[in-house]
This record gives C-alpha cells, sequence and structure tokens, in this order.
C-alpha cells in the first residue's frame, strides 16, 4: 500500500488544548512519514452521550455515520488522549462508544476492523497522562485494534510547547515521529 491514510484527533476539544496541539504535531510527523493525515476535532461532531434507548429509538445520529466514515476510509488512527481522574476523557470514550456500535449489513466493529493506532498524550502533570493512556490501549485493544508498543506521554505540557504550538525538546519530538512511522509501517502489514 502506497499510501496510508491516518485519522488524528484528541480526546478534548478545549481551546488551546494541550492534546489538541500534540495531535498537530503527529498529524506534521505523518505527513513527514509518508503518510496521509487528516486532523479533526471531536468536539465539532455534537456527539449525544451514547445511549442504547436513543440508539434503538432514534438510530444513529448524523454525526456518528459521519464519524464512522472516517474511520473505516482512514487505515489508522493517531489519538492525542488527556487524562482526567486517571483516566480516558467522556468525549474520546463517547466517540469510541458511538463508532463501535453494530450497523445493518456491516460485520461487527467494522471501522476498527484492521486498524492500526498509535498513541500519545500531554498534561500538566508530572506523568503526562500516563495512566490515561493504559486505559485508551485497554479499550482500544478489546475492540481489535492493534496499538503500536511505542507511546509518548507529555509532562508538564503547559511549557513543553513554543508559540507556533511545536514541543520545544527534540526528543520528544523524535519520538513523535518514531510513533508516526511505526503507525504507518503496521498499517501498510495490515492493509
Amino acid at each position: 500500500m502506497s499510501d496510508v491514510k491516518v485519522l488524528i484527533f484528541s480526546g478534548s476539544a478545549r481551546n488551546h488544548s494541550y492534546n489538541q496541539r500534540l495531535a498537530s504535531v503527529a498529524a506534521e510527523a505523518v505527513r513527514e512519514g509518508g503518510g496521509t493525515p487528516r486532523l479533526i476535532n471531536l468536539g465539532d461532531f455534537h456527539l449525544p452521550i451514547f445511549d442504547e434507548d436513543t440508539e434503538r429509538e432514534e438510530g444513529h445520529p448524523q454525526p456518528v455515520h459521519e464519524l464512522m466514515q472516517l474511520f473505516i476510509e482512514h487505515h489508522a488512527l493517531l489519538i492525542a488522549s488527556p487524562e482526567y481522574n486517571s483516566s480516558i476523557t467522556p468525549l474520546l470514550k463517547n466517540a469510541i462508544d458511538w463508532v463501535s456500535r453494530p450497523v445493518e449489513g456491516e460485520p461487527p466493529l467494522r471501522p476498527y476492523l484492521n486498524k492500526v493506532a498509535g498513541l500519545v498524550s500531554a498534561s500538566p502533570g508530572a506523568l503526562g497522562g500516563l495512566r490515561g493512556l493504559v486505559h485508551v490501549r485497554s479499550i482500544l485493544q478489546n475492540i481489535g485494534v492493534t496499538v503500536v508498543p511505542k507511546q509518548l506521554a507529555v509532562p508538564r505540557a503547559h511549557e513543553a510547547f513554543d508559540e507556533q504550538g511545536n514541543l520545544k525538546d527534540a526528543t520528544q519530538r523524535m519520538q513523535v515521529g518514531e510513533i508516526a512511522d511505526l503507525v504507518i509501517k503496521h498499517a501498510n502489514a495490515l492493509n
């Protein structure tokens, strides 16, 4: 496969989010690694809180169909996941849950089939969001996504980015590039 399409997003929709900045850094790393990045903001999809009663009575809202289609069209995911109380953000969990829902005539978990994911995080804390990445990895692996082993947690995120939104630390920039390269390599192998 010559063109690996990577869907990149943050688990935060907050203005000036550290993880949105990190997602932008990851998008550039994917481009530099020869992949085709698509950077989105989950906040643009206005997903209701997942509820099976709502799903049964109203079906999938249009933003869910749009997000599912984006997942299907891309070979890989690169997620910048903030840590909320040592876990995953509600925005990210809700998006993962909605996208995982069955669609008539499609195989189970169709948007996640043959997907590869890379994980990064940024947090003002000393661990950089590391505890939340454990949960994201577990969730994705349980629904069949291959998550590359290398990940990055950027501590003291309030000091980590320059005025242009780039990581100041050369080692961290290199690690984002390595994660992007692994995602592209594994997506090529699976597809």
